[in-house]
């Protein structure tokens, strides 16, 4: 009825208006017949919707059919049947909104899960991977199963950590030398990877204490234990999880953020904790094994031009104590560029390493690096990646702290395929040489890996 009205004095407004316009001659009468007659048929309209249902006279107005949230968040069905536009309407061609929208609030803490996981098979040189007892070197392995688990603890404090578990060679069998009846080994090693607590100031200052992987190149931070992170099936060998020749934890506290420098973008980390423990693959999980923290200190540049272009560098300083309190000074310098826009990809990346015994003058460098290549393939074809990567380690007889490490030449040859957004398979071909003299070593491995 309100409408009705309003169309009624609307349309007795639009009348008047063009009566005072003309002269007040014969056409006045001719003008208030009109007027007369549409007067009429309202009154029949407004006699119409007062005889129809009382429900489809309550339907409600055009303007409370702004979709209002339902228990479970989603927006209420408008009326059934045409309605007016808001712009027929009279005085709202320009609507404005009056319902002010609701901010959710945010919940403390809030915990989400994410997960990565990957299957492998290969077919390798005898020796290529650990040694099979059974003489067998193909198959097909599990590889490790990850968990990232992220907690917003408040406005700018949150939690990160990161558990895998991986299959073990030897489960089901007792330790070497176990009295019979001990217990067996278990199927998988479970390992947390990362927990840090962070407190994010601003993008210039944040500071975090935990479990890292040691900010000191490109890939150990970069490419995380998700095989699908990366575009490879296999890490570079000089940051191989479980090796030896980069630490590849950290267990301390950890400065980062950006520095003031227009479009070059510079980021730094300034970091202290333990070094590397007794097993100097393994960082001081429980404490450091000496009174010497470890250091280190990484600089790098995001610049706007060229897009996605990394240059960037790295020192580390460390004292590593072997059993027999043997102790050895180390250095490490590293510098990388990387060009991550895929068509084409470039990591690059160069450390030298210090060892000195404490109390001699006597040092040697080992050197490692790699250099790899890939091109995402246009058109329909861009679901194709094949890559490319040479690496080289090199370890003098000199130093002693790696005399278990050995030196490495070889390149890995590859494509990928992205199955969809969160899965991708992957073929690679390996050719290397662990030492001068042994005989190179070849191998076809595939995988399929996936994140959740």
């Amino acid at each position: 009825m309100r409408r009705v009205t309003s169309a009624c004095a609307v349309g007795l407004f639009v009348l008047w208006g063009r009566l005072a316009a003309q002269d007040t001659s014969s056409d006045q009468g001719r003008l208030i017949q009109e007027l007369m007659a549409r007067i009429d048929r309202l009154e029949k309209r407004v006699a119409e919707l007062e005889s129809q249902p009382k429900a489809t006279a309550q339907a409600p107005a055009p303007s409370a059919a702004v979709p209002v949230a339902t228990p479970e968040g989603a927006p209420s069905p408008a009326p059934a049947g045409p309605q007016p536009s808001m712009a027929q309407m009279p005085g709202m061609e320009n609507p404005q909104p009056n319902n002010p929208v609701e901010t959710p609030v945010p919940v403390y803490p809030s915990l989400r899960f994410a997960g990565f996981s990957d299957f492998d098979f290969e077919a390798a040189d005898r020796g290529f991977t650990s040694p099979d007892r059974r003489g067998t070197h193909s198959g097909f392995t599990e590889g490790q199963f990850t968990l990232h688990m992220t907690s917003v603890l408040s406005q700018k404090v949150s939690f990160f950590g990161e558990v895998t578990f991986s299959a073990r060679n030897d489960a089901g069998t007792a330790p070497p030398g176990s009295p019979p009846g001990s217990h067996l080994e278990p199927g998988f090693n479970a390992e947390i990877e990362r927990s840090i607590i962070s407190y994010n100031y601003n993008d210039h200052l944040k500071l975090s204490f935990g479990r890292y992987h040691t900010p000191i190149n490109y890939w150990n931070t970069a490419f995380h234990h998700g095989q699908w992170l990366q575009t490879t099936v296999s890490r570079p060998e000089m940051v191989q999880v479980g090796g030896s020749f980069i630490p590849v934890h950290f267990v301390g506290a950890l400065m980062e953020g950006t520095l003031p420098s227009g479009p070059l973008n510079l980021n730094y980390n300034v970091g202290v904790g333990n070094g590397r423990g007794e097993v100097i693959s393994r960082g001081g999980d429980f404490a450091d094994i000496n009174n010497n923290r470890a250091w280190l200190v990484s600089l790098f540049a995001k610049p706007d031009h060229p897009y996605r272009l990394q240059v960037g560098g790295s020192a580390y300083r460390d004292e590593v104590t072997l059993p027999g309190d043997r102790n050895f000074r180390e250095w490490i310098e590293s510098g990388h560029i990387v060009w991550t826009k895929e068509n084409p990809e470039l990591i690059a990346e160069f450390a030298n390493i210090t060892h000195q015994a404490v109390g001699s003058p006597a040092q040697s460098n080992s050197q490692a690096w790699y250099v790899q290549t890939a091109y995402r393939l246009p058109g329909i074809a861009r679901l194709w990646k094949p890559y490319y990567r040479f690496e080289h380690i090199h370890i003098p007889a000199s130093d002693t702290l790696f005399k278990a490490v050995p030196s490495l030449a070889g390149s890995v040859v590859g494509i990928r395929y992205d199955i969809s957004s969160f899965a991708a398979f992957k073929l690679e071909y390996r050719n290397q040489r662990r030492r001068r003299d042994e005989p190179r070593l070849s191998g076809v491995f595939m995988q399929t890996s996936f994140t959740f």
